[in-house]
């Protein structure tokens, strides 16, 4: 009877096991965590990555030493500064 009952707990327990090593490697998808959509900075340099499909070009406002810039980017990865002088870019809603 103990083996009727630990049977079917243990398949359960392999089968979650297995489910959940599967999602965590489907989720994990280096293209996606390389060139993220915005502002993203690696160790020396800053980009702004404008993810459209359209081929719009957009004013972003960039945090850098002094004064906020502005600058005018097109689709895809853009680089806007060392990142020791950049510490954030976003979109001002505008066009260019």
């Amino acid at each position: 009877m103990r083996v009727r009952r630990s049977l079917p707990a243990l398949i359960g327990a392999l089968a979650l096991g297995l489910g959940m090593s599967m999602a965590s490697s489907a989720t994990a998808s280096p293209g996606a965590v390389k060139d993220p959509c915005g502002y993203f900075a690696t160790a020396s340099d800053a980009y702004y990555n404008h993810c459209t499909s359209d081929g719009s070009h957009i004013v972003i406002e960039i945090d850098d030493w002094g004064p906020n810039s502005e600058q005018c980017v097109g689709p895809g990865v853009t680089w806007i500064g060392s990142a020791s002088d950049v510490s954030g870019a976003w979109y001002t809603g505008r066009l260019c």
